[in-house]
C-alpha cells in the first residue's frame, strides 16, 4: 500500500509550478522519457527504485527520504544526471 501512495505523489501532475521532471513507471529506466511539470509544493525531482520497478516523478522535499532519491532542477532525474 506504501508504494501505491509514493506512485500517486510522484505521479500527481500540473502545470501550475514550473519544475519539470521525467515521469514514469517502468522496469526499465532508460525508457522513462515522459517529461511532466511538477504541481505546487513539489519542489523536487524523485526516483525510487524498488523490486526492479522505477519510478520517476515529483516530489516535495519534506517527503525526500531513504529510498526515495531527490534532486533539484529540471529534468535532473533523468538516466543520465545534469
Amino acid at each position: 500500500m506504501k508504494l501505491y501512495g509514493v506512485l500517486l505523489l510522484l505521479v500527481t501532475l500540473s502545470a501550475a509550478y514550473g519544475l519539470k521532471c521525467y515521469y514514469c513507471v517502468t522496469s526499465d529506466p532508460k525508457a522513462c522519457t515522459s517529461i511532466g511539470t511538477c504541481a505546487p509544493g513539489e519542489d523536487r525531482c524523485a526516483t525510487l527504485e524498488m523490486n526492479g520497478v522505477t519510478i520517476k516523478g515529483c516530489q516535495s522535499s519534506d517527503s525526500c527520504s531513504s529510498p526515495i532519491k531527490c534532486c533539484q532542477g529540471d529534468l535532473c532525474n533523468g538516466v543520465i544526471p545534469t
